[in-house]
């Protein structure tokens, strides 16, 4: 569940040339490109029985790349597809955040409103106070994670959104006053998933699956709300003494929490989302545009520049020491049990890189920077 930055993870791209094949080089860029990015991945996942993850690239309307590997389920040995749904971990947030931005947009709550509007009942009603819901948005409300979860950990496994929120009400102190600085928190959006119910009055998970899924046409996509469903999704697992071992939904506490990591999905439809908010299908311009700005509140006080929009995660690499030559990623990546994801897209270019995994990743710093470095040293395709 917990969000790397990419300015960290693909800090390596600095070295990076921009540049076409070599006269060495027999075969055409988008075949190099392929070859390459197969062989990194069939590194990675090199069993064809155990998990793996599927990878999309796409180049506008173009795929650039596809390419599955690996199982969806190790007892039954269904492999997986372009069409294996997976959990696609902390991207989860970024759909709760398009909810809340929609309601504002309808009028319905105004990001600037305080948390103790929908949560009177904390027991320092003065933090409450202080915190925004922009501030949950953008993790920068301070509030910290005081969820017990080693100590009640059979609690935890079955724990919803309400469950795993409601540790948070009872905290006397903030790590940092809201907008000072920044800190990533799960359970605040579960928070941000019950104040969609109590303002729409129906389960997060239905409105979310009319308003954003529907339009996008995102029609296999589903959102976890109690158990996961048992068939026709990838398994998560790890790998543990000296085997793969399911870790999700019932192994792993606090799965069930579907507010920050909920939603299951595939690459294609992932690609349909990314369309549909550049499209202002089901936001408007303006509110899609501040939810992918860099938002660095008035009382910023953090050494570090905020990167962080409403949810979104937006930074600028350089590709090489001799220009000023950048690229944007717009991106949120997500992990929860046995489940690894990203969701980049880098709009100088019109590339999307979408990758489900049902297993950790091993290196996987290494593995986004490689992707990249890939794509950029075969000029994206071109």
């Amino acid at each position: 569940m917990k969000k790397l930055s990419l300015l960290y993870i693909l800090s390596l791209l600095i070295i990076l040339l921009v540049g076409s094949c070599t006269p060495k080089q027999k075969q055409s860029q988008s075949s190099v490109l392929q070859t390459q990015l197969d062989s990194l991945y069939t590194q990675q996942f090199p069993n064809t029985d155990e998990p793996g993850g599927v990878l999309l690239v796409k180049k506008r309307d173009s795929t650039l790349f596809l390419q599955s590997y690996g199982v969806a389920d190790i007892k039954t040995g269904e492999k997986i597809t372009e069409n294996t749904l997976f959990n696609t971990g902390s991207i989860s947030k970024t759909f709760v955040a398009n909810g809340i931005l929609l309601l504002q947009q309808r009028g319905r709550l105004s990001i600037e409103d305080s948390i103790a509007k929908y949560f009177p009942d904390f027991t320092h009603p003065e933090i409450a106070n202080k915190i925004k819901i922009k501030h949950w948005l953008s993790h920068t409300s301070g509030i910290p994670d005081v969820r017990k979860v080693k100590e009640n950990r059979e609690f935890f496994l079955t724990a919803k959104d309400t469950q795993n929120f409601a540790p948070l009400k009872i905290v006397d102190s903030l790590y940092f006053e809201p907008g000072e600085s920044f800190r990533y928190s799960n359970p605040a959006y579960n928070g941000l998933a019950l104040i969609i119910e109590q303002v729409t009055g129906i389960p997060w998970q239905d409105f979310i699956k009319k308003e954003i899924f529907e339009p996008s046409g995102m029609t296999r996509s589903t959102i976890t709300n109690g158990a996961h469903p048992s068939s026709g999704v990838a398994h998560g697992y790890v790998f543990k003494d000296g085997k793969y071992q399911e870790e999700d939904y019932g192994e792993l506490p606090t799965f069930a929490a579907s507010g920050n990591c909920g939603v299951w999905s595939t690459v294609h439809e992932l690609v349909n989302y990314e369309k549909a908010v550049q499209n202002y299908v089901f936001l408007n311009k303006e509110l899609t545009d501040q939810s992918r700005t860099i938002w660095k509140p008035d009382n910023w006080k953090s050494k570090w520049d905020p990167f962080v929009g409403y949810s979104w995660y937006i930074e600028k690499i350089p590709l090489d020491k001799m220009s000023s030559s950048e690229i944007t990623l717009i991106n949120h990546t997500g992990s929860n049990g046995g489940f690894n994801s990203f969701h980049i897209y880098i709009p100088e270019k019109d590339v999307f890189i979408i990758g489900l995994f049902n297993q950790p990743l091993k290196g996987y710093n290494e593995l986004l920077g490689d992707t990249i470095e890939i794509l950029v040293n075969q000029n994206w395709g071109e």
